[in-house]
């Protein structure tokens, strides 16, 4: 089931400390509509009781979607340079309800989840994006280290991330997005043939690729940040 509980959280605007309802897992299976509304970038938005300003909770929960295969540890997008860490304890959470020391059935289930860790509201949203598209999410991050390599005027800025936002017949759009703030700065749209491309040469980025899609932290930032 998906699971909500009250937490006390200070206002960014008035600095007041407000009572709201944090989640604490998303079972989508039984509630699409929470998935939906991730997807619409409105999870999670709550307004100050106080003065009235609107903003988002950080995310800090597990995501199931069984019938898609999905598990995904949701974090805030400032523990990202702890993230060898948070992976740790993502792999635990994951371990608990499916691992080795759990029931056949409930070992069944995991066999057939993809288990993720992620940081910040746009990275889960990624995430659910590109497996509705059956993209392959570790071709996705390479993709992006190839573009970024195609435009070497590109100004990276920490705390600002390149995020699938669409994907079409035809083409992927991509952003470059603040992951705390969700502002967008500019956007790209990539052709398909770009990620076949790389799907169809896997010698050549076999290097970058082992350390990309090792673990549950499937990230090219993780290949930025050291160990």
């Amino acid at each position: 089931m998906s699971l909500f509980k009250p937490m006390n959280v200070t206002c960014p605007a008035c600095e007041k400390l407000i009572s709201v309802n944090a989640v604490g897992s998303v079972n989508a299976d039984r509630r699409q509509d929470l998935r939906d509304e991730i997807l619409a970038n409105s999870f999670q938005n709550v307004t100050c009781s106080e003065c009235g300003e609107a903003f988002r909770l950080e995310p800090d929960f597990n995501y199931l979607d069984a019938g898609r295969g999905q598990w995904i540890a949701a974090m805030p997008a400032r523990l990202m340079p702890q993230h060898e860490e948070m992976e740790a304890q993502a792999q635990e959470a994951f371990d608990r309800s499916y691992g080795p020391d759990t029931s056949p059935s409930a070992q069944s289930i995991g066999n057939d989840l993809q288990a993720r860790l992620v940081f910040g509201w746009p990275a889960l949203r990624e995430k659910i994006l590109i497996h509705d598209a059956k993209l392959d999410d570790g071709l996705i991050e390479l993709l992006k280290i190839d573009v970024l390599r195609r435009l070497p005027e590109i100004n990276l800025v920490q705390g600002v991330e390149m995020r699938l936002l669409d994907v079409t017949d035809e083409e992927l759009n991509i952003a470059w997005i603040n992951a705390e703030t969700e502002d967008v700065d500019q956007t790209i749209d990539v052709r398909h043939a770009l990620y076949e491309e790389i799907a169809g040469n896997p010698d050549g980025w076999a290097s970058i690729s082992e350390r990309v899609n090792k673990g549950m932290f499937v990230d090219a930032q993780k290949l930025f940040m050291g160990a």
